[in-house]
């Protein structure tokens, strides 16, 4: 009797379970976003947009925020707070990288497809939302389960943006709306890494 009290009050089994859910969840939403990197950066080249280009690379870094994540369930809060900030600086250069991008197009000039930007953006859309859903349930798992809520946050926004945009591109036949979501996506994963660090400073 007294090794079952032992098991049942001091394996810890609670806390590996929670571990193997955050894991689990970790995965799903690393698969999602790195599937929907690749087609939005095929696709937004295709279609010339710079926001479907922003975004794909917005999800090239949340796919590294969550592997970054998954090294740290069930490791110590000083591994956690690691995690995550390694995850904003990396949203911080990917911000960077992506308004020189814009810059350059603007400079250049670009035909976006509002077809596309559209389409696209509903699918990226739809993949945020999932994704948002499945970490919002984790987000008491620690620091770096709480950025993961932050970049799917921002993710939905910025899919939100897309579509507006495509729709704008569309009736205007411009391309001043698409270069405008590209600079916003980036600017809102610039302030998503800096929340990030903050967030990371706090538990320190």
């Amino acid at each position: 009797m007294a090794r079952g009290n032992t098991n049942a009050g001091g394996c810890g089994c609670a806390a590996e379970q929670a571990a193997a859910l955050q894991r689990r969840t970790l995965w799903v939403v690393l698969v999602i976003n790195a599937s929907m990197f690749v087609v939005e950066l095929v696709l937004g080249l295709q279609a010339g947009s710079t926001g479907l280009i922003a975004d794909s690379l917005d999800m090239l870094a949340d796919a590294g925020v969550y592997g970054l994540s998954l090294g740290a369930v069930g490791r110590s809060s000083g591994d956690q707070r690691q995690a995550a900030v390694l995850s904003g600086r990396l949203q911080i250069a990917l911000a960077v990288w992506v308004l020189l991008d814009v810059l350059r197009r603007a400079a250049v000039g670009s035909e976006p497809i509002s077809t596309l930007m559209v389409g696209i953006g509903a699918l990226a859309l739809l993949a945020n939302l999932l994704c948002l859903v499945l970490v919002r349930r984790l987000r008491g798992g620690g620091v770096h389960m709480r950025a993961s809520v932050i970049f799917s946050t921002n993710d939905t926004l910025a899919n939100l943006g897309v579509i507006v945009a495509g729709l704008l591109v569309a009736w205007s036949g411009s391309r001043i709306p698409d270069l405008l979501i590209g600079s916003a996506i980036s600017l809102l994963v610039l302030q998503g890494g800096r929340r990030t660090l903050r967030e990371a400073g706090r538990h320190s």
